[in-house]
């Protein structure tokens, strides 16, 4: 079961292979035992999700019946259990045979920022400062190196919606990879759909609220995404099922373009809500 970095831990060698070795990178223990039914498919998965970090983080088993004093001295009652150990001393703990994901979460937060990471939130830091291009500049060399990065796909796709360019916003979310991202990137469909029927001149006006409604489009087209509420939220309040509901939607989109970051995105949500119920 070893790896280049992985490691049998014991009461003998722990000081060093662990104590010490944490000064130079995080050192992982997985309290473990022959009998613990759990730990026969938790290990082999934590094998392979250390193995993904690279060299990044060391793997140290220990045999909680071969080492009996280690288990004591760090109040292992549960198997397997997992303690992260930076400098010398414990960082983190995992205790059960948690998810995948919850696994995944806990190496996460022991490795050193990438500077592909470090990219990704300064990226994000000038979409909300609306420098955008700047940002789209960033997003785009994050995706050079790790193509589909779903996080960067939807950063991408929110600077070209709010800077008015559907067609290529429409091509990255209508094959948005299947991710935790998704979700948000069908929200964001509804305004593209609109503004690409605004843009291709197929948006039906016939009265008095389609006319707000396109309005209310070219404004969040030249990211006057607030006016663009304010215009929205006003043909709610003459008709809450307008176009099918598709301005309630638009709405969602602009919101999320908007960012729960922003000051006043909150009380368009609350007005929203008003409005609605």
């Amino acid at each position: 079961m070893n790896t280049n970095d992985t490691i049998e831990a014991n009461d003998l060698n722990f000081e060093f292979e662990v104590l010490a070795y944490s000064n130079n990178k995080p050192v992982v223990v997985e309290f473990w035992a022959t009998w613990c039914q759990p730990c026969q498919w938790f290990s082999p998965m934590l094998l392979k999700l250390i193995n993904m970090t690279g060299s990044a983080i060391r793997l140290a088993r220990v045999n909680v019946d071969l080492s009996p004093n280690l288990t004591l001295q760090y109040g292992v009652r549960t198997l397997p259990t997992l303690k992260a150990f930076l400098q010398g001393r414990v960082v983190a703990e995992l205790v059960g045979a948690q998810p995948e994901k919850r696994v995944v979460e806990f190496l996460a937060s022991l490795e050193p920022p990438s500077a592909t990471h470090l990219d990704f939130e300064k990226a994000v830091s000038l979409y909300h400062q609306r420098r955008y291009d700047e940002a789209e500049a960033l997003f785009r060399n994050i995706l050079e190196e790790t193509p589909n990065d779903p996080a960067s796909l939807l950063g991408l796709a929110k600077i070209l919606l709010a800077r008015g360019k559907a067609g290529p916003a429409m091509n990255i979310l209508n094959n948005f990879p299947d991710s935790h991202e998704l979700a948000q990137a069908e929200i964001l469909k509804p305004f593209c759909q609109a503004l690409g029927e605004l843009q291709s001149g197929r948006l039906v006006i016939e009265k008095d609220l389609d006319i707000a409604y396109q309005h209310a489009l070219q404004l969040a087209a030249k990211g006057n995404i607030p006016a663009a509420l304010d215009g929205l939220l006003d043909i709610l309040r003459s008709d809450k099922r307008y176009r099918n509901g598709a301005a309630h939607k638009v709405i969602l989109s602009l919101l999320e373009l908007l960012g729960n970051e922003d000051p006043e995105s909150r009380a368009y949500r609350n007005e929203l809500a008003s409005l609605l119920f």
